[in-house]
């Protein structure tokens, strides 16, 4: 077993350990596993949904609760399907349309991969 700590790629702790398994890394704050070698690097914008899994292009949401939409009737509802997301940098990080509403903007957290 190495005593080299390797940073976890998905908390960027600095204390991941090897595991002693067929050189398997974990990371002891998130419980991440991983293989050094096997590691590959994201490039560009990297946005996660509620439960933490990577969005990307095109992806299909759920929102997580009522959202109010300024000017309009009545709230975006939990439950609701969003297909076809666009990730963009900034506050609201998914551009997208709902039926009833619209173009508009969600935050990442109040969304889950459908």
């Amino acid at each position: 077993m190495s005593e080299e700590m390797k940073p976890c790629p998905q908390c960027s702790s600095p204390y991941g350990y090897d595991t002693g398994r067929d050189n398997i890394y974990a990371c002891p704050e998130c419980g991440h596993e991983w293989n050094p070698e096997e590691v590959v690097e994201e490039e560009g914008l990297v946005v996660k949904d509620a439960n933490g899994n990577i969005l990307k292009d095109g992806d299909s949401v759920i929102v997580l609760k009522n959202l109010p939409v300024k000017g309009a009737p009545g709230p975006v509802k939990a439950g609701t399907k969003v297909k076809n997301i666009r990730l963009t940098e900034g506050d609201h990080n998914i551009d997208c349309k709902i039926d009833g509403f619209g173009a508009m903007g969600l935050k990442s957290e109040f969304v889950r991969k459908a």
